[in-house]
């Protein structure tokens, strides 16, 4: 785990065209994604995709990882960060154990505070459509950012805590940083993208965090608010062609 600052990052909706700016507390992020040997250790057993020990575990669910996150918790004698009640998973921001990060911890720990789309030169730092390759390489093989992170674009995507939207695509939740087969476009510190949790999506993967992210019984941290789930859940009136709101949400 890499020891990651304060501070503050800018966080655009491009359907709504707008941009909120967050300030972060300190938390402990991965120095690289979770490796199939740490998949491995915590649970007893390897991912369903096979690679190598050192390769990021990819084809794994969100729920797969929320669920790795509380093991690892349990195995390192830390509180778990998850309440978990089959499709319902509650997040404990006042535990210390194991978790994904927040998009707004993402984004400040991809960019390590310069606000660029890139850490660097693309080919230098990510594993990415151009280098070819035809599945996940081994973690940290490239540059890292100055904050000590590697693969934080390319190689596989990674999941967040938070939902894609709540209006518009129900449960999904949401990924980020590229792929080895996405293209120059798509590998950016912003880019995000969003899939079902029970989705199993070959090129996408997660990396931990570690830290509270605000008081105990808090509903918000760190960037995500669930009254603001809430909030986008509630749309009223006829809705555009496509649109799920996450309606469960709103029940109790």
């Amino acid at each position: 785990m890499i020891d990651v600052p304060a501070g503050s990052v800018e966080l655009r909706d491009a359907r709504s065209e707008s941009s909120r700016q967050v300030e972060l507390i300190p938390f402990a992020l991965g120095r690289t994604q979770v490796t199939q040997s740490e998949w491995a250790a915590v649970l007893g057993r390897p991912a369903a995709a096979s690679a190598g020990p050192e390769t990021p575990v990819h084809g794994v669910t969100w729920f797969d990882a929320v669920r790795w996150c509380n093991a690892a918790s349990s195995a390192a004698g830390l509180a778990p960060a998850y309440r978990i009640d089959g499709r319902e998973v509650a997040w404990d921001v006042g535990a210390a154990g194991f978790r994904l990060p927040t998009e707004a911890e993402w984004q400040w720990a991809c960019t390590a505070g310069t606000g660029a789309p890139r850490y660097g030169e693309l080919a230098e730092i990510a594993w990415t459509g151009a280098d070819g390759v035809a599945g996940p390489q081994d973690a940290g093989l490239k540059a890292a950012n100055h904050f000590g992170l590697f693969d934080m674009i390319g190689n596989v995507w990674e999941w967040c805590w938070d939902y894609a939207d709540t209006a518009r695509y129900g449960d999904y939740r949401s990924l980020r940083g590229g792929g080895w087969a996405d293209p120059e476009w798509s590998c950016r510190a912003a880019v995000r993208r969003g899939s079902a949790p029970d989705a199993v999506l070959e090129d996408v993967g997660f990396r931990v965090a570690r830290g509270p992210a605000g008081a105990p019984g808090a509903g918000a941290g760190q960037g995500w608010s669930a009254a603001a789930d809430r909030s986008r859940a509630d749309i009223r009136g006829p809705l555009p062609i496509g649109w799920t709101p996450h309606r469960k949400l709103l029940e109790g």
